[in-house]
């Protein structure tokens, strides 16, 4: 009969030796709502507010455990939760040894159901949160603002139309994510690459007839 040889370190020591942390995953779930970049908080037994989250279970993927979190606790389905950075500081967490893998997502906020449990707030008027969930709401605001310089609405938040998008509605998105006024011309000059024309216009605004695009991306 095969025998399987236990792995041993060059002190002799097993995997089994060592301590081990648990590992949580927590995801900070970014939207805009009343035109402002805010995350979705949720409130725990405890009656703290903090980001969805839970703890990696066996044969379980990271975002596996992510999309379970936001599916059980904040009732979103279907999101595409991206790592963001780990948090290992030994004492972030009371309950113990707990490292945090930190996931960033961004879904509308009409794909949000709220209740008495769940709230949307700004990135930047957060109440107290547990642990080190307002350092993680700042780095995930970071990285999307990043994404929303590069890019012409790159996780989707304006609502899909068939005929396409408007450059002044992209504009305002943008803004909102950004926190900080964009020039017409400025920012139409850096998202056109990022479009192409659907050779749709929009009627009925005010002023000239809006030309709708497309992410190339689409």
């Amino acid at each position: 009969m095969a025998t399987t040889n236990t792995y041993r370190d060059s002190s002799g020591k097993t995997l089994e030796d060592y301590p081990r942390p648990s590992v949580a995953v927590d995801t900070a779930a970014l939207t805009v709502h009343d035109g402002r970049l805010c995350v979705l908080l949720i409130r725990d037994e405890s009656g703290d507010e903090r980001l969805p989250g839970t703890f990696l279970h066996p044969d379980e993927t990271l975002r596996e455990a992510a999309l379970r979190a936001l599916r059980e606790k904040a009732g979103i389905q279907g999101l595409n939760p991206r790592q963001l950075q780990v948090f290992d500081d030994p004492k972030r967490d009371d309950r113990g040894w707990v490292l945090s893998v930190a996931h960033l997502d961004a879904v509308r906020a009409d794909q949000i159901p709220l209740t008495e449990r769940t709230r949307l707030m700004p990135v930047d008027q957060l109440p107290p949160l547990a642990y080190d969930h307002a350092a993680i709401v700042g780095h995930a605001a970071t990285q999307l603002r990043a994404e929303y310089r590069q890019a012409p609405d790159p996780r989707h938040l304006l609502p899909p139309d068939p005929d396409g998008l408007a450059i002044r509605d992209l504009r305002l998105l943008h803004e909102a994510v950004l926190g900080e006024h964009l020039i017409a011309d400025t920012f139409r000059r850096a998202m056109l690459p990022g479009l192409e024309p659907t050779g749709q216009i929009r009627r009925g605004m005010r002023g000239k007839p809006a030309e709708l695009f497309r992410r190339r991306a689409d």
